[in-house]
């Protein structure tokens, strides 16, 4: 990888070098460094992470980089920002479940103009840039029409209810969607993809590793993707992606369900 390489074809390396070490890594016995009573990274996690990390740096020196594990590397005054999350989906990566991506994305002047998200088991690679969507490993994706899967983020405040867990018992979205709860951002470029109809998620995401790169293939492929009140994403809190219009507004209204007063 050169100076010469679009971001774009950066990205994708980046994200396929992360892949190459989780593939390697996958069903290892790893070492783990505790989070959270709840939560870990793991050996592998961190191993992706310097990957990544090797590929951007080597074509692009002068470009600040945040990751999960690291946190912000040479990020200095850098317009241009890569935002890493070099395994998302720990828990399940770690359980053998192979529900788990590598998540790249670059930031320039907080706009985020080129994506990539790998998916290590299959081999595929969802890619944003120039305002076009695409995937690789794949012929061609899925009508969105042909199911009535939506996922919901299932993490949550541990001290109130929140809106992904009362969406999955709540009669009316039930009666028209069919949901699946996700522990990976994964699930947003499955509705770029048209292999979901919807996600959504609680919490503000803003300049998130785990997020910046699943919003931009939504937007990047024209799906419908808002924050809870509707407005453009991270005005306010929450984010509603959907494949379609008439997706969208259906969420939107049965999230208001359960929004605290």
């Amino acid at each position: 990888m050169t100076g010469d390489q679009s971001d774009l074809d950066l990205a994708v390396a980046a994200a396929r070098a992360g892949a190459d070490v989780l593939t390697a890594m996958y069903g290892s016995v790893l070492a783990r460094e505790q989070k959270s009573a709840t939560d870990f990274a793991t050996a592998a996690d961190l191993a992706s992470e310097r990957a990544i990390l090797d590929v951007i740096r080597a074509a692009r020196p002068g470009d600040g980089f945040v990751g999960e594990e690291m946190g912000e590397v040479g990020t200095g005054d850098a317009e241009r920002v890569w935002l890493v999350d070099p395994l998302c989906g720990t828990l399940n990566f770690a359980a053998v479940t192979p529900a788990f991506s590598v998540n790249v994305a670059l930031s320039h002047a907080g706009s985020t103009t080129t994506a990539a998200v790998s998916h290590p088991p299959s081999g595929e690679v969802y890619w944003a840039g120039d305002g076009s969507f695409g995937m690789l490993g794949r012929d061609g994706g899925q009508d969105p029409g042909r199911n009535q899967l939506v996922d919901i983020n299932a993490d949550g405040p541990l001290d109130r209810p929140f809106v992904g867990a009362q969406l999955a018992a709540d009669p009316g979205f039930r009666s028209r969607f069919s949901p699946r709860v996700e522990s990976t951002t994964l699930a947003l470029a499955w509705v770029a993809a048209g292999q979901r109809l919807g996600y959504v998620t609680d919490g503000r995401h803003r300049d998130s590793v785990h997020f910046a790169a699943g919003i931009a293939l939504c937007q990047a492929a024209g799906c419908v993707v808002t924050d809870f009140d509707g407005e453009a994403v991270h005005t306010g809190p929450g984010i509603i992606a959907a494949a379609d219009t008439a997706t969208h507004a259906a969420l939107l209204e049965l999230v208001a369900r359960h929004r605290p007063a």
